[in-house]
């Protein structure tokens, strides 16, 4: 009972009418209905009359006080581990003839309408609505006799275009009784009010917005006519990279496992399901010894397909927006925008939400600048849904995917249906729309930080509505040939500020219809990018089991892999310019140089970059990127690579002032003071050979295409590979030779000395707090596997560069120092676990 409450409060009733209307009419949708109708008006808050046959609601409950706290909000900030498995009905199409078409029209059937997962008693709204408008009479509201019946060839036809299809609907919608001589409507039976009509700034009259039921069938086909088309198009986005050139496959690289979520197995195709993806697009460009050159060939052409596209879907949007419900719709509002009906929540939950969830989950800020006709739309949607508080919940609420699809055996089917098949479709939670968006928000405001050399200095203001509709009708035109270099500056920010303006719209209007506890629980639910100084490290619990450890690593990975912080020091006193501050940082001159200058070009490209890495840095539990970048010089940048067997490597980061014309400066810090060469390509002097970064054969730096991120990847992917020896010239084919295994474990007695016991021990700023909970989360594994190093030493001298020639072998691998340092790493591994670490 407090569920279907909850419900009828989400649509718009108070407490006392919902539990009114329930008592009397015990279905929700048939209470609903009665509560729209004004029958529970008179019931308020307190006083006012009541029905005669009304009983208390509360009265059943007093022998049973309140024992715990009843979280308001159940239904909506559930968790995204639940799962529901739902059997869905493929039925034989039907196609129609329709005066106003000359090509057969294909009817929506029982089971398209009700496709989706399920929430509450959205089946029985869907259900009731589908089986009221196929089937039966409408008879006039006067009771004379006079009746029109109802066919599904009237509301759920399936036109090629939305505009006909409404076209259609104002056709039939107002039906004259010949014997009243009156007007009423087809959806619902009430009497039209023809001299209450006025025309609309979206639709030219009001015959569509009459009624909740109108409401609930506009939504529910429009909705499905948007999700077809663009599962239509994502299925030939598919296509077309599935007929791309074949992968060549590496060499004995380390695979590189990034964090993501798993789609699921789906067993056999479909244009809808398989089109839906969580997990990340993949980076273009070339690493480190790459094989192949990236193809531009036919990009333009690419990219002006995907404007028609774009545009096509973003004006199938702005024409389906009319019909959601608004109660700030330009010229006010109408009937169906107070009568809000309990499918129309259920049909942008199914169906909106696949969009939705597709748009926002694109991890290229550049890519959706260049979209931004539909991406303007979709913030549009995104602010309208905020602002009723009948839809509003939604925008909390996770959003459910499908994770597997199973065909199972078809039933006999009621009423001469024909089922083609059936399906078990399982959903699982992910993120809903707010957090999806609030993933964009971070990067928008890196970008924004990026582009604050060209910013103006005055301070920014919030648009306004009709700033957001200039700004939207503008992104929507063609492109000037070749804009200038600021243009470009401007138009990214542009569109950094749109994001930001809609998350604040969002949730000012939230405040507004939800209320400030729910706004806060859900921005407690948000990511962010935090501070070293405001992220809890040790509050990190390790869990019993391997399945839990493995958990909470990737969520305190996925926390900390990208944080601004103060990269200063202090300034020497024989310093003659002491006003440009000094930086703990191998390209300290270089950064001091050009503090003052200013480089659009650049300010630019690393605009794009942050607004990338923020959310992108690849996360796993075996290996990691984590990412420090200066607050106030965004061009200063600190990487800490988590390598083979979870193993630290430092390296300091300039983004010049050709960047990224050029590539960025890059230096390999771990090397124990210039002694140690961890790797044939990582020098004890600190250069990296990469080929990326110019410094070794093979495809280089593009212009204006390659990216940071591509050299991080590179490094830890290709570099920090498990077997080291592989990387030298000439010696690729010698995987397993003693020679390699000799190299290996004297970078092993390298790494326990320095990247293990020296990092620990004393950390490199800022990820002191980094390693010790990295190495707190994995002391099981790190001790495990330090023993078995220990047993497969071949007991030689440590070489500092591994290239050398070997010492002789010791057998007890005791004179070289290796069995100490292991004891000692695992001495201070125990003390992490068990809180008796000195930090």
């Amino acid at each position: 009972m407090d569920r279907e409450i909850q419900q009828l409060v989400e649509m718009g009733a108070t407490v006392p009418q919902a539990k009114a209307a329930l008592h009397k009419y015990k279905d929700v949708m048939q209470a609903a209905e009665r509560i729209f109708d004004g029958e529970f008006a008179h019931v308020h808050e307190e006083g006012g009359s009541v029905p005669e046959d009304y009983v208390d609601y509360e009265s059943d409950f007093e022998p049973q006080p309140m024992t715990r706290e009843v979280d308001p909000y159940a239904g909506i900030f559930f968790s995204k581990d639940r799962r529901e498995e739902v059997i869905e009905v493929e039925e034989e199409a039907e196609f129609v003839t329709l005066p106003e078409s000359q090509e057969p029209i294909k009817l929506m059937t029982q089971g398209e309408w009700m496709k989706g997962c399920p929430e509450g008693n959205e089946q029985s709204f869907l259900f009731a609505l589908y089986d009221y408008l196929c089937n039966g009479d409408c008879p006039c509201p006067q009771g004379c006799g006079f009746k029109v019946p109802r066919k599904k060839c009237d509301f759920f036809p399936l036109f090629s275009e939305f505009s006909s299809y409404t076209e259609h609907l104002r056709a039939i919608i107002k039906r004259s009784c010949p014997n009243c001589n009156i007007e009423f409507c087809f959806a619902c039976g009430e009497m039209v009010n023809t001299t209450g009509n006025r025309p609309s700034a979206s639709s030219g009259d009001t015959s569509l917005f009459h009624c909740s039921n109108m409401q609930g069938v506009v939504l529910g086909v429009g909705l499905a006519m948007l999700e077809a088309t663009f599962a239509e198009q994502r299925q030939q986005l598919v296509c077309n990279g599935n007929q791309g050139p074949q992968r060549s496959k590496s060499n004995k690289k380390r695979k590189l496992h990034v964090h993501s979520t798993p789609t699921g197995d789906d067993e056999e195709s479909d244009s809808y399901y398989a089109s839906f993806s969580m997990g990340r697009k993949a980076k273009g460009g070339t690493g480190y010894a790459g094989d192949q050159r990236e193809d531009t060939s036919g990009q333009l052409e690419a990219q002006a397909q995907q404007r028609v596209k774009d545009g096509k879907i973003g004006s199938l949007l702005s024409r389906i927006r009319v019909y959601l419900p608004s109660l700030r719709r330009h010229g006010g509002a109408l009937t169906s925008d107070y009568m809000v009906h309990p499918t129309a929540l259920a049909h942008l939950r199914r169906r909106f939400n696949y969009l939705c969830s597709t748009l926002l989950r694109n991890d290229s800020l550049t890519d959706m600048s260049d979209r931004s006709v539909l991406y303007f739309e979709l913030f549009e949607w995104l602010e309208t849904i905020s602002n009723h508080e009948a839809l509003a919940s939604m925008m909390a609420m996770p959003i459910m995917v499908v994770s597997s699809i199973k065909s199972v055996a078809p039933k006999k089917a009621a009423h001469g249906k024909t089922i083609i098949r059936e399906r078990a479709i399982i959903y699982e939670g992910s993120a809903g729309p707010r957090e999806l968006l609030e993933a964009i928000v971070i990067q928008a405001r890196a970008a924004i930080k990026g582009l604050e050399g060209m910013k103006s200095s005055d301070p920014e203001e919030e648009m306004t509505e009709e700033q957001k509709r200039m700004t939207a009708k503008g992104k929507g035109k063609a492109k000037e040939p070749s804009p200038s270099l600021d243009d470009e500056n401007e138009k990214l920010l542009a569109f950094c500020r749109r994001i930001l303006a809609t998350a604040d719209a969002i949730d000012r209007s939230l405040r507004e219809t939800k209320g400030d506890a729910f706004v806060d629980r859900l921005h407690a639910s948000l990511p962010k990018i935090l501070t070293s100084s405001t992220y809890d490290h040790i509050s990190v619990r390790t869990g019993g089991t391997e399945e839990e450890r493995k958990k909470a690593y990737l969520d305190w990975a996925m926390q900390v892999r990208f944080e601004y912080c103060d990269l200063t020091v202090a300034s020497p006193d024989t310093d003659v310019n002491a006003s440009i501050p000094h930086y703990k940082f191998y390209f300290n001159n270089e950064a001091r140089m050009i503090a003052n200058s200013d480089f659009p070009k650049r300010s630019l490209a690393i605009a794009k970059e942050l607004a990338v890495l923020t959310t992108n840095l690849p996360v796993s539990w075996d290996s990691s990127v984590f990412l420090r970048v200066d607050e106030n010089r965004v061009d200063i940048i600190k990487a800490l690579i988590i390598g083979p067997e979870g193993t630290p490597f430092l390296f300091d980061i300039f983004l010049g002032p050709t960047y990224n014309h050029t590539p960025p400066s890059v230096k390999y810090m771990t090397t124990n003071g210039g002694k140690y060469r961890f790797n044939p390509n990582l020098y004890a002097d600190g250069k990296v050979c990469l080929s990326l970064l110019g410094t070794w054969s093979g495809p280089g730096w593009i212009s204006g295409r390659s990216t940071l991120l591509q050299v991080l990847v590179s490094i830890q992917s290709m570099i920090l590979c498990d077997e080291p020896y592989l990387n030298e010239p000439g010696w690729a084919n010698a995987g397993g030779t003693s020679q390699s295994k000799a190299y290996s474990a004297n970078v092993r007695r390298m790494v326990v000395k320095t990247a293990m016991l020296g990092y620990l021990k004393n950390p490199p700023e800022p990820f002191g707090d980094v390693i010790r909970t990295h190495y707190r989360l994995k002391a099981d594994v790190v001790i495990t596997q330090l023993d078995r190093w220990l047993a497969s030493d071949d007991g030689r001298q440590t070489t500092g560069d591994s290239a050398q020639p070997l010492g002789k072998c010791d057998a007890t691998s005791s004179s070289n120092g290796f069995k100490k340092d292991i004891e000692e790493m695992q001495s201070l591994l125990r003390q992490l676990q068990d809180g008796t670490f000195q930090y």
